[in-house]
């Protein structure tokens, strides 16, 4: 079966998200604003949801169409192979945003678009009752932008976020998908030392980790489309398998993350430990200014935080002064910082070789990038 997938993605990741794509093996890819779009069939389905790291969630796309009317909406949506994808004891709940369009009642919208489904699934298993919807959950999402609608079935079920190692996070986590998109924007490769001075709840260290012995990401959870019919099970244990294959469980790693609060870190070593990195990571409870290394060429990537609340302005300011006073010492060490505050460069003390935004949820931010001297090649 030939299908049409979206990847959606936060803005500003879109690139990265397509490039995994495309290292999947999906050569036709489309980059749109919040959204990659590929062909595969249904083992790219369950390929994509085990190994994007930067993406929100894999949707496959039923139909695009263009509806000025509920009329038109109704009728397209009807028209489309509804009962292809969802059984007869299928759930399907109906979400919907509207951007730019006429329709823009999305309850409304949500609603024909239920009744539309619901119609042409009755005539599909010739039934004239209401479906019981027991079975497994194939989350229907209508979306208009500028008069088109976009329908689709989310196949990931929770957020591709969710990692399933993280039961407890810091009060302002960092999403798995942004703390993996901060590495790949860099080029660390795992030969190289790894530091996070304000390590949370562990995330970014723990990303790094996955990423050094290429452990497919949803390795340790679970996908909507898992339960669904029309997917052998065994399409599902091939790729489980290869992701296993290919996972490097005994690359040696030099991560280290810390944090000024001793609970983040017991919470980071908890974390580490449900995700299989235990052995792999070094956390220690540390203010920033007290870190010293004599290793070289290694990377630091961090989220600090960014003084948006009034009590913290004046702390942070230090911090980031902190920070310059130790990092700007190691010449060879690269150093990556993602801050929505835009006295960073000055209170660090020197300007960043590159800078590119990115929204962390929705923060505005920029992605301070300082390189550090290239390593001898051996």
């Amino acid at each position: 079966m030939n299908l049409t997938y979206i990847a959606t993605a936060a803005m500003g990741l879109e690139s990265l998200v397509a490039h995994e794509v495309r290292d999947l093996g999906f050569e036709d890819v489309q980059v749109e604003n919040g959204k990659v779009i590929f062909k595969g069939d249904e083992s790219a389905l369950c390929r994509t949801n085990l190994w994007l790291r930067t993406a929100d969630r894999v949707k496959l796309l039923v139909g695009e169409f263009k509806a000025e009317t509920f009329d038109e909406l109704f009728e397209q949506t009807k028209a489309l192979p509804w009962s292809d994808f969802i059984p007869e004891n299928g759930e399907f709940p109906v979400i919907g945003k509207s951007v730019k369009s006429k329709l823009f009642s999305v309850s409304d919208c949500q609603a024909i678009v239920k009744k539309a489904v619901v119609d042409q699934m009755k005539n599909a298993y010739q039934r004239e009752t209401w479906f019981p919807e027991d079975g497994p959950l194939y989350r229907i999402e209508v979306a208009l932008l500028k008069d088109v609608a976009t329908l689709t079935i989310d196949t990931s079920g929770t957020g591709l976020h969710k990692r399933g190692y993280r039961a407890l996070h810091s009060e302002a986590p960092l999403k798995e998908t942004m703390a993996s998109a901060l590495i790949k924007l860099t080029n660390w490769t795992p030969d190289k030392p790894f530091v996070d001075p304000f390590c949370g709840s562990g995330t970014i260290p723990i990303e790094a980790a996955m990423i050094g012995q290429n452990v497919a990401p949803g390795l340790n959870r679970e996908f909507a489309s898992e339960e669904w019919s029309w997917i052998d099970k065994k399409v599902w244990y091939k790729a489980v398998e290869e992701a296993n294959d290919l996972a490097k469980y005994d690359t040696p790693l030099d991560i280290q993350g810390s944090d000024i609060d001793h609970k983040m870190i017991e919470l980071s070593i908890n974390n580490a430990e449900e995700a299989g990195f235990g052995d792999f990571i070094t956390f220690k409870q540390m203010q920033v200014r007290d870190f010293t290394t004599r290793k070289e060429y290694g990377y630091v990537i961090s989220n600090p935080p960014y003084g948006e609340r009034i009590g913290d302005k004046e702390e942070v300011k230090q911090l980031y002064r902190d920070m310059g006073n130790v990092f700007r010492q190691l010449e060879t060490w690269s150093v990556y910082v993602i801050t929505s505050n835009e006295q960073f460069e000055q209170l660090y003390g020197k300007p960043a070789t590159k800078k590119r935004k990115l929204y962390n949820g929705h923060i505005k931010t920029d992605y301070y990038q300082y390189f550090g001297k290239r390593a001898p090649r051996s």
